[in-house]
């Protein structure tokens, strides 16, 4: 390549920056996979390699040897040579990047939340009508058929705004994560605060971290991958448990059976277009 390329490149490149007994298992798991996921942890580097969080293949060997350096780069389906939308190979890869950093974290929310809702729940009122939070006996499969449509329907709302925000590149304030930005990068609330009202970042509300060194936020965001792909194997593995008796041996003894549909976000017959 020659230096004019070369200088494209670099120009274009962003670096990324239970009741007792089951609460006893459930910890005993947790730290199981805590530990597990030193296995995944990504491989010290000299001071003068990077790991570029950008949207080129070569970007991905380097990501991918850095996070598994067993495994390395894995790519059966040849995702990243893959053109989506006739936008581009380099637009395809910052798609699937962005793709699984969020998948990642709802994954560790989910993991967190399953093990949380597993023994506790608010003390408060779930409702104005003055009705309390599901019980913890029931699981958190059955928590959620058991919470109000009305309040299911705040939560998706949410969710849904907030991924208007992100795709809208926080109203202009960072390009699409298809044109240039750092997948997983989600954007401030600057205009939102500045137009609307006051509200808190998402990622580091308080500025704890501005002053991080680039090498330290290489390393953390590698973990956050690692990390994020250790939970979408557990969360699953807890919903497999519940659903499917003896599927997950580990889980035995711990995972409360359930009989509803997993899939459902309202009811087993919910549908958007009628019956």
């Amino acid at each position: 390549k020659n230096e004019q390329s070369q200088c494209h490149i670099i120009e274009k490149r962003q670096v990324f920056p239970l009741n007792s007994n089951k609460m006893k298992c459930s910890a005993a798991i947790l730290s199981l996979l805590v530990s597990g996921a030193s296995a995944f942890a990504p491989a010290s580097s000299s001071a003068e390699s990077k790991i570029v969080m950008a949207d080129s293949k070569s970007d991905l060997t380097a990501l991918a040897d850095a996070a598994n350096p067993v495994v390395k780069y894995y790519d059966p389906l040849s995702l990243a040579d893959a053109d989506f939308w006739g936008q581009g190979t380099d637009a395809t890869i910052g798609f699937l990047r962005h793709a699984e950093i969020k998948h990642s974290r709802v994954a560790m929310a989910a993991f967190v939340g399953y093990c949380v809702q597993s023994n506790y729940h608010f003390p408060w009122a779930q409702t104005l009508a003055g009705a309390p939070h599901p019980a913890v006996s029931l699981g958190p499969e059955a928590q959620w058929d058991a919470t109000p449509a009305n309040a299911k329907w705040q939560i998706l709302t949410v969710i849904g705004l907030l991924e208007i925000w992100d795709e809208c590149g926080g109203g202009g304030s960072m390009p699409h994560y298809m044109r240039g930005r750092q997948p997983g990068k989600y954007p401030t609330f600057e205009n939102f605060r500045n137009e609307v009202h006051f509200v808190l970042d998402l990622y580091d509300p308080f500025g704890l971290f501005k002053n991080m060194k680039d090498e330290q936020k290489e390393r953390r965001l590698v973990m956050e991958i690692n990390n994020g792909r250790l939970a979408m194997l557990g969360i699953f593995g807890f919903l497999s448990a519940d659903k499917v008796e003896g599927s997950v041996p580990l889980l035995k003894g711990i995972a409360k059976q359930y009989d509803g549909d997993i899939m459902a976000p309202f009811s087993a017959d919910f549908t958007l277009f009628g019956t």
